[in-house]
């Protein structure tokens, strides 16, 4: 387990960013075959804008996928 404490709101940028995720592999997974593009349900996508944005980290990729490796290397 990364030994990086997080405050609340980068772990929440980080769950919320994990569930988006999820969210697109799903969709991808469902697409092959027919022949239409994967949706993503705009809320997932507007949970984790809304995250990253609390815990200061819009527009600031770098930084968000750097604490995202430290936390959870797998995903990043």
């Amino acid at each position: 387990m990364p030994t990086a404490v997080l405050t609340d709101h980068e772990r929440t940028a980080v769950q919320a960013y994990l569930r988006l995720l999820q969210t697109v592999r799903a969709a991808m997974d469902a697409a092959p075959g027919t022949g239409r593009p994967p949706v993503v349900p705009p809320a997932a996508l507007a949970e984790a804008e809304r995250a990253l944005a609390a815990a200061g980290l819009a527009g600031n990729e770098e930084a968000f996928f750097r604490l995202l490796h430290t936390w959870c290397p797998e995903a990043g």
